[in-house]
């Protein structure tokens, strides 16, 4: 694996080493080492079912969903292993925002969508105003400029919206629980080019306040929107690199046929 950088105190936001996990006896991940950098975005390239997935999906514990899934190794997440016995699994989920392939808000009002987590986060006995409420609602909307869509249509269903406002109303819900990693498996692959654009904009702009780890399979998409990129083979990481670097002169044959399209 190519070495992006040397290790600092407090650079990384993401911290996994020898992370294997098995669906019942298939094995996804074998060791997986990465260290995913503070304030940037991160792409997973890889062919289907190279682990991309399941090592988003293992950052915030879904997949111990499945009784079948066992996992060893560790991820730290701000610096706290995610999977150690005392590790309280509201507390994970409340640092790490998660955005999927398709958008997925709630049957709800856009104002509900957006206040949701806030309000599951928020101990009963700090009770929070409607107008704090309003502000969350309104800098959130702002943040992933849908503000002036909808400010006058609070009350609408969000499954009304366009899918590009539905995925930007679902990155939106997030930002009042103040994740420190969002999470991103594949977020523009229900869009169409110009709401997949949009998007894109919106993940850069936030990149300064988060780290953000994005699935693609669009090799334009990777290259376009972040700033380093790891390539995944057979649940293995084979490289991982500044994402321009990774595309002009790859470090491993394999990482340059699949930039290439020679297989995937």
């Amino acid at each position: 694996m190519s070495e992006v950088s040397t290790a600092t105190t407090g650079k990384y936001s993401i911290e996994s080493e020898k992370l294997n996990l098995w669906y019942g006896s298939f094995q996804a991940l074998f060791d997986v080492d990465l260290r995913i950098k503070k304030g940037i975005i991160t792409s997973m390239i890889g062919p289907s079912g190279c682990g991309k997935s399941t090592y988003l999906r293992s950052v915030n514990r879904i997949n111990e969903r499945l009784g079948y899934v066992k996992i060893t190794g560790s991820i730290k997440v701000m610096g706290q292993n995610v999977y150690a016995e005392d590790a309280e699994l509201v507390q994970v989920r409340k640092q790490i925002g998660m955005v999927f392939q398709r958008p997925n808000p709630l049957p709800l009002s856009i104002r509900d969508n957006i206040i949701f987590g806030h309000r599951l986060h928020t101990p009963k006995s700090e009770k929070v105003s409607v107008k704090k409420e309003d502000e969350l609602i309104e800098n959130s909307l702002k943040q992933v400029l849908l503000w002036d869509k909808v400010k006058d249509n609070l009350k609408r269903k969000a499954t009304e919206l366009s899918l590009e406002e539905q995925q930007k109303l679902c990155i939106a819900r997030l930002l009042p629980v103040k994740p420190a990693v969002i999470l991103m498996d594949e977020p523009c692959s229900a869009l169409d080019p110009k709401g997949t654009a949009a998007v894109e904009e919106l993940i850069w702009e936030l990149r300064d306040n988060y780290t953000i780890l994005i699935v693609t399979h669009n090799m334009a998409q990777a290259r376009r929107a972040s700033e380093e990129c790891i390539f995944m083979l057979m649940g293995k990481v084979v490289e991982h690199a500044p994402t321009d670097e990774m595309f002009v002169n790859p470090e491993h044959e394999e990482t340059a046929d699949y930039i290439e399209g020679r297989y995937g």
